[in-house]
């Protein structure tokens, strides 16, 4: 049996709240362990829309690079 390491290079996740301060910790979470895996934050984008309650939702995509 082998065993084979693969380094990721890229990596995106998605992030969804109802509150602003929510979505940022996430996103901040996601930081903190990617740091620990050798990945770096190379951008994030946001929008913000109403759900079929009319409440806000808060989403981003984070995209994160190999250092």
């Amino acid at each position: 049996m082998s065993f084979q390491i693969e380094l990721i290079q890229d990596k995106v996740e998605f992030f969804e709240a109802y509150v602003l301060n929510e979505l940022e910790r996430k996103i901040e979470v996601k930081i903190e362990q990617n740091h620990a895996i050798m990945l770096q934050l190379h951008s994030v984008s946001h929008a913000v829309l109403l759900d079929n309650k009319g409440r806000t939702l808060y989403t981003a995509v984070a995209h994160f690079k190999a250092k």
